[in-house]
């Protein structure tokens, strides 16, 4: 089927099945951060051993991301999408009834390759399908749900860990996915790629080693008790095999990732400046529950709690991104709002537990508004000036990097956190030895991080994204 010829004439129902897959995935991605010591007495093993089916996780996404939209213009989307889905629940169940660390890390690979495929592969679907006058709508749509879930996930785990079982996080996911099925069904397209392309196997090798290598260095540098240095260097091997993973990509007619899709000056803003974003704000999801834990005394569900009041703030900033969009442009937007947001989340670090509570729900809900307006910005801009034929590829390369940028937005946190510990000669080794000064340095990192961004967003044009936008960027 022609992408082209079966676009419709209203955003429907489309976008909002393939939202509900997406919480779905995020969301199993964040909750089971505080499910993690219950699992480890459950299989008798310790913290770290159980920290290997999170790695395992996201190296999974990254091996199997980049070949995502090859396999969808091959075998079709619907076809693709529907598989993915299959995978994630299988893996979801084996997760719940898993008895060990192996069976545990086994089904989170499965699981990852699921998630690998069900997140681009859905979000592909719907920029294909959708007009670009709509694609601003659409894409509101199912960005949400990567806003919004890791802030609620904490306290959802902690709940459910407190008061039934770890393995129902995982159980939930059945009743969703079953539903998603029949909706796919029901409304996918089966869009395929004419052209048949040959498969890029040294491409997947080697996106593949420079992805694992930066995610999994990146989780070593950032544990406590590990060489941070020892993490570093697996992630500048990693950077040095993906500067061959491009070079590689730019002499092949058919590459698996299309690295000249980053010749387009919007599309490349929201890879490269959007990645430093993505990484400065994942930081504070991190960040924000561990000080109101370790530093302010509160239980991880008290803690948890505290974060949905910035879920609040990204969900009342839906309703009015694009007007907002639409009134002042993405290159104002983009640059006010990393401004703002690297502001308050300094502010995040100025907290104490005597702040008066008003004050705190203050801080984080500003940082909810800030970060539901970037995240929703650089969705919306990535696919503004990309034509249809190369849609397929540059799906490829920002579902590449936005994962990275959710892993190492983590790990980032972790790593200021113990270069805060070190240079005020504190203990890394656990964490509980973190001071309100540490997570100050941290937060204070990542605010400079975000403000750093706005270099990059300043050499947007006045109109960058008019075409979808519906009407041209204000001048400024």
């Amino acid at each position: 089927m022609n992408a082209a010829s079966s676009r419709p004439h209203s955003v429907g129902p489309l976008p909002y099945v393939v939202a509900a897959t997406f919480f779905m995935e995020y969301l199993d991605t964040t909750v089971i951060t505080t499910a993690l010591p219950q699992m480890a007495h459950s299989f008798g093993a310790n913290l770290n051993a159980i920290s290997l089916g999170m790695s395992a996780y996201m190296i999974a996404l990254a091996i199997f991301i980049p070949a995502s939209g090859w396999v969808a213009d091959r075998f079709g989307s619907r076809s693709v999408y529907f598989a993915a889905i299959v995978a994630f629940t299988v893996a979801s169940l084996l997760c719940a009834i898993s008895q060990n660390v192996a069976e545990f890390t086994a089904a989170r690979v499965l699981q990852g390759l699921g998630g690998a495929l069900m997140v681009p592969v859905g979000r592909l679907i719907v920029v294909r399908t959708t007009e670009k006058g709509l694609l601003m709508k659409a894409i509101n749509t199912i960005t949400w749900p990567a806003v919004v879930a890791p802030l609620i996930g904490p306290p959802l785990g902690g709940f459910i860990t407190t008061y039934a079982s770890w393995r129902w996080i995982f159980m939930l996911n059945l009743p969703v996915c079953l539903a998603a099925m029949a909706a796919v069904l029901r409304w996918v397209p089966n869009l395929r790629n004419a052209q048949r392309r040959p498969f890029d196997m040294v491409g997947l090798v080697l996106s593949g080693l420079a992805l694992t290598a930066i995610v999994y260095g990146s989780d070593i540098a950032s544990q406590q008790g590990t060489n941070p240095f020892m993490g570093l260097g697996v992630v500048a091997a990693g950077i040095v095999v993906g500067c061959i993973a491009v070079c590689h990509a730019r002499h092949q007619a058919h590459p698996l990732i299309d690295v000249t899709t980053l010749d387009i000056p919007t599309f490349s803003v929201t890879v490269v400046t959007g990645t430093l974003t993505r990484i400065a704000i994942g930081a504070v999801p991190y960040l924000l529950p561990l000080m109101f834990q370790v530093a302010f005394g509160l239980s991880a569900f008290n803690a948890g709690l505290l974060l949905i009041v910035s879920a609040v703030g990204n969900l009342a900033m839906k309703a009015f991104t694009t007007p907002i969009l639409r009134r002042f442009g993405f290159r104002r937007v983009a640059t006010i709002g990393c401004a703002v947001g690297g502001v308050f989340i300094v502010a995040c670090g100025l907290l104490t537990p005597a702040s008066p509570l008003s004050w705190i729900a203050l801080v984080v809900f500003v940082y909810g508004v800030t970060r539901s307006t970037q995240f929703a910005m650089l969705a919306m801009l990535a696919y503004a000036d990309v034509p249809p034929a190369r849609m397929t590829a540059a799906n490829t390369v920002w579902n590449s990097a936005y994962q990275l940028s959710i892993g190492l937005g983590i790990a980032f946190g972790a790593l200021a956190l113990r270069a805060g510990s070190a240079l005020g000669g504190g203990d890394t080794a656990t964490l509980q030895t973190f001071t309100l000064h540490d997570f100050r340095f941290a937060f204070l990192c990542a605010g400079a991080l975000l403000t750093a961004s706005i270099y990059g967003y300043m050499k947007l044009p006045r109109d960058a994204g008019a075409s979808v936008i519906g009407e041209s960027a204000p001048e400024s």
